[in-house]
C-alpha cells in the first residue's frame, strides 16, 4: 500500500473516527444513565460498574493489546478490535437486565483496549517530525472534543428513540471505520519477534480488578467490617472484616509482583519481553509524563459520571436537554484545538498542558461552586466551557509529551503504556468520585432526615431508595404531597455530593498540575534525545 503523504493524512481520520468510537461510547451511556436506571431498574452500584466493566477490561488489557499489535500487526489489531467492539454494542443494545448489560460492556472493554493504544501506534509509526506533533493534536483533540459531542447524540438518542439507541450507534459507525481502514492505513509491527509476557499480563488484570472492585463495592461491602453480606453464587464471605481490604492487598501484592516480575525478565534478556518497557522509563519525558497523565486524569472525566444524574434527577432535565448544556465541553474543546495550532512552535508543549490543567481546576472547581437544587443552567455554560478548553490543550499535548521520545519499534507499548496510565487513573477517578457521590449524599440525606425526626427505619429505607437509584428515586418522593419536603431534603443532599465530587476532582487535577512540574520546560537538546534514544538500543 502506498505510504503517499494525501493517504497518511486521510488514514488519520478513520483513525480518529476509531477514537471517536470508544470516546463517544462511554460519553453517550453517561447521559442514558438515568434512562437505563428507570427501565431495568438498575441500583447506583450497578450504575458505576456499567461505567467500570468498560473501564477496568479497558485499563486492564491496554498493556497486553499494545504489545501484541507490536508483533502481529497494529492494522490488524485495531480492525480486530472495532468489530468486537460493535458486536458487544449489539449486545447491549438487546440487554435484558443489568447484568446482562454490564457484560457486554466487559466484552466491549476488549474491543477498546485493542483499539486505543494502537491508534496511537500508527501514527507513531506513520508520522514523522512536524507531522507526528500535528497528527498527535488532532488525535488529542478529537477525543477532547468527543468526549463532549456524545452527551449532545446520547441527550438525542435517549428522548427521541431509545438508550439503546446509545449502543446501536456504534455499528455504522464501525463499519465505516473497517473500510476506511483497510484503504487508507498501512501495516505496521515489531520485526523483533517476541514471546509475550502472559504472568506479566495476567499480574495486571488481577491488580486492577482488585483495586477497582475495592473502590466501588467498599460502601457495599463495608471498608473494614462486613456490611452487606458478600455472596457468590451459593457461597458466603464468612468473615466479619470486609473483603474490602483483601480487595487491596490482593491489588498492592499485584503491582509488586508486576513490577518484580517485569524487571527479573529485563535483566534475563535474551528476547525476554516484558509487558511495559521499562527501560523506556530511562526517558524523562516518558516517565514523568505518564505519572502526570495518571494523576490528570483521575480528575479530568469523573465529573462526567455525576453532572449527567444531578441535572436530570435534581434539576429535571431531560437527557437531551443535558446533552445541550453539555455541549459547552465540546465547544470549549474545539477552540482549544484552534489555540493549540495557533501557538504551535510559540509555547513549549508542557507550558500548554499546564495552561490546559489550570483551566480544568477553574471550570470544576466553578462547578463546584454553583450546583444547588436550584440553579440556573446558563450559570453553568462558562465553567463548562472553561473546563472543556483545558481538556482539549491538556490531552493532545501530554499524549506528544509522553510520546515524543520513544522509538518507533517500541510505539505500541510505549503508546498501550501512556493510554493505561490515562485509562487506569479515569478507572480510579470515576471510582472515588462516584464514592464520593453516593456516600456523601446518604450521610447529608441521613442527616437531614434525622432532624425532621423520622424514625432509623424510615431513615435507611429512604436513603437507601435515594443513593441505590442514583437519584432515580426522588421523582416518586416529589410526586407525593406527604414526602415533599424529603425529596427537597433529597435533591440538597444529591446536589452537595455532586460539589464534594467536583472539588474532589479539582483536587486531583490540582496534583496533577503540580506533577507536570517535573516534565521541565518541554524542549530536549538533540543530543540528549539521541543520548537516550541510544540507551534503548
Amino acid at each position: 500500500m502506498s505510504n503517499s503523504p494525501r493517504r497518511r493524512w486521510l488514514g488519520l481520520v478513520f483513525i480518529s473516527i476509531a477514537v471517536s468510537l470508544i470516546i463517544v461510547d462511554s460519553t453517550i451511556v453517561n447521559v442514558a444513565i438515568p434512562s437505563i436506571v428507570e427501565d431495568l431498574g438498575i441500583t447506583s452500584t450497578e450504575v458505576q460498574w456499567v461505567q467500570e466493566a468498560y473501564t477496568l477490561v479497558f485499563a486492564s488489557l491496554l498493556l497486553v493489546f499494545g504489545t501484541l499489535a507490536d508483533r502481529f500487526g497494529r492494522r490488524r489489531m485495531l480492525l480486530i478490535g472495532v468489530v468486537i467492539f460493535a458486536l458487544s454494542s449489539v449486545a447491549a443494545a438487546l440487554a435484558p437486565s443489568g447484568g446482562l448489560l454490564i457484560l457486554a460492556r466487559l466484552v466491549q472493554g476488549v474491543g477498546g483496549a485493542m483499539v486505543l493504544p494502537t491508534t496511537l501506534s500508527l501514527i507513531n509509526a506513520t508520522f514523522r517530525g512536524k507531522e507526528r506533533g500535528i497528527a498527535f493534536a488532532v488525535w488529542g483533540s478529537t477525543i477532547g472534543g468527543m468526549a463532549a459531542v456524545g452527551p449532545l447524540l446520547g441527550g438525542w438518542l435517549t428522548t427521541d428513540f431509545s438508550w439503546r439507541w446509545a449502543f446501536g450507534i456504534n455499528i455504522p459507525l464501525g463499519i465505516l471505520i473497517i473500510v476506511g481502514v483497510l484503504f487508507t492505513v498501512a501495516e505496521s509491527r515489531d520485526s523483533a519477534i517476541r514471546r509475550i509476557d502472559v504472568v506479566g499480563a495476567a499480574l495486571s488484570v488481577i491488580t486492577f480488578a482488585a483495586l477497582v472492585f475495592g473502590l466501588i463495592e467498599g460502601r457495599t461491602y463495608g471498608w473494614w467490617t462486613t456490611g452487606t453480606p458478600f455472596v457468590i453464587g451459593d457461597w458466603t464471605w464468612p468473615w466479619t472484616i470486609s473483603p474490602i481490604p483483601f480487595a487491596f492487598a490482593i491489588a498492592l501484592l499485584g503491582i509488586v509482583g508486576f513490577i518484580a516480575w517485569g524487571l527479573h525478565r529485563q535483566r534475563q534478556g535474551q528476547g525476554q519481553s516484558t509487558l511495559i518497557a521499562f527501560s523506556l522509563f530511562r526517558i524523562p519525558s516518558f516517565r514523568n509524563g505518564n505519572v502526570a497523565a495518571m494523576v490528570v486524569s483521575l480528575g479530568e472525566f469523573g465529573i462526567i459520571l455525576s453532572l449527567p444524574l444531578w441535572l436530570q434527577f435534581v434539576i429535571g432535565f431531560d437527557a437531551l436537554q443535558t446533552g445541550f448544556i453539555l455541549l459547552a465541553l465540546a465547544i470549549g474543546s474545539f477552540v482549544a484545538s484552534g489555540f493549540a495550532g495557533a501557538s504551535s512552535g510559540r509555547f513549549s508543549p508542557v507550558a500548554i498542558v499546564r495552561v490546559g490543567i489550570a483551566a480544568e481546576i477553574v471550570g470544576v472547581a466553578g462547578l463546584g461552586f454553583v450546583i444547588a437544587p436550584d440553579t440556573s443552567w446558563p450559570l453553568l455554560l462558562p465553567f463548562l466551557f472553561v473546563y472543556g478548553f483545558g481538556v482539549g490543550l491538556a490531552t493532545a499535548q501530554l499524549t506528544g509529551v509522553v510520546l515524543a521520545d520513544v522509538p518507533v519499534e517500541s510505539s505500541g507499548q510505549g503508546s498501550g503504556t501512556q493510554s493505561t496510565a490515562r485509562q487506569v487513573g479515569s478507572a480510579l477517578g470515576i471510582a472515588i468520585l462516584g464514592t464520593v457521590l453516593f456516600t456523601s449524599t446518604a450521610g447529608i440525606l441521613g442527616a437531614k432526615l434525622d432532624d425532621r425526626g423520622l424514625s432509623a427505619t424510615d431513615r435507611d429505607t429512604i436513603v437507601s431508595s435515594v443513593v441505590d437509584s442514583a437519584g432515580a428515586a426522588i421523582a416518586g418522593l416529589e410526586a407525593s404531597p406527604t414526602t415533599t419536603d424529603i425529596a427537597d431534603d433529597a435533591k440538597a443532599a444529591f446536589s452537595d455530593g455532586t460539589r464534594y465530587a467536583a472539588f474532589t476532582a479539582a483536587g486531583f487535577l490540582a496534583l496533577g498540575l503540580a506533577a507536570t512540574l517535573s516534565l521541565g520546560s518541554g524542549k530536549r537538546e538533540d543530543e540528549d534525545l539521541l543520548s537516550e534514544t541510544n540507551k534503548l538500543s
